[in-house]
C-alpha cells in the first residue's frame, strides 16, 4: 500500500511541528510562581502601575482587608527575599531594610463602624471604629479610634461630611466600610474605600 504524496508531507509536517514543540519545552526554563506578597510590595512601591501582576496584587491586598476575616494587607513574612526577616508570621521580623519598612509603615487601614441615631431630641452615637497598623517589628494590630478625631483625608476618601460627624445631629445614619491608604516611592498617597 503506497502513501499519497500529500499525506507524506502532512505527516512530515506534524513530526517536525511536534519535534519543535518538544525542543521549545525542553529549552525553556521552568516558570516559577512568585509569592503575591512580593508583588504587593513591588507594585505598592510603584503606585500599582498598569500590569496584570500589579492588578492581581492590588486585588489581593483589597481582598485581605474586606471582611471577614480581615488580614494584614502586606504580609512580608510570605515574601522570600533571602533576608532574615522573611521567615513566618510567628517569627518576628528583625532586620527589615528601611526602604521596605517605609512601604509597610505607609499603609493605613481604617475599619469604620459609625452611626448616629436621633430620638426625642437626643443623638445617640455608636462608634466601634478601629485603625490597623504595623508596629516597628512588623506586627499588624488594631487600636480603637474615634471617628470624630479622624484625619480630613478619611472623610474625603469615604465621602462622609466631617461637619455631620462633629455636629452629631443624627445625619450620619451608617458609615461603615474599610478604608485602605498606602504610599508609593514618590510619597504619593492612594486610597481605596470598600463599603460593606
Amino acid at each position: 500500500m503506497s502513501n499519497a504524496p500529500g499525506q507524506i508531507s502532512r505527516t512530515r509536517r506534524r513530526i517536525v511541528w511536534a519535534a519543535g514543540l518538544a525542543a521549545l519545552s525542553l529549552s525553556a526554563p521552568p516558570a516559577k510562581a512568585y509569592p503575591i506578597d512580593c508583588a504587593i510590595l513591588l507594585c505598592l512601591a510603584g503606585g500599582f502601575p498598569a500590569s496584570a501582576e500589579c492588578a492581581a496584587a492590588k486585588a489581593e491586598m483589597i481582598r485581605r482587608v474586606t471582611p471577614w476575616p480581615v488580614e494584614p494587607p502586606l504580609q512580608l513574612w510570605r515574601c522570600p527575599m533571602g533576608a532574615p526577616f522573611s521567615g513566618s508570621a510567628a517569627v518576628p521580623m528583625q532586620a527589615i531594610p528601611p526602604e521596605v519598612a517605609r512601604y509597610r509603615d505607609g499603609i493605613e487601614l481604617y475599619h469604620i463602624i459609625y452611626s448616629q441615631r436621633r430620638h426625642d431630641g437626643t443623638t445617640y452615637v455608636t462608634d466601634r471604629s478601629r485603625l490597623g497598623h504595623y508596629d516597628a517589628q512588623g506586627n499588624f494590630s488594631w487600636i480603637a479610634i474615634r471617628m470624630r478625631e479622624a484625619p480630613d483625608w478619611v472623610y474625603a476618601a469615604s465621602g462622609v461630611s466631617k461637619n455631620a460627624v462633629l455636629a452629631e445631629l443624627g445625619s450620619v445614619r451608617l458609615w461603615r466600610g474599610m478604608l485602605l491608604r498606602w504610599r508609593d516611592h514618590q510619597g504619593n498617597y492612594s486610597e481605596e474605600w470598600i463599603r460593606y
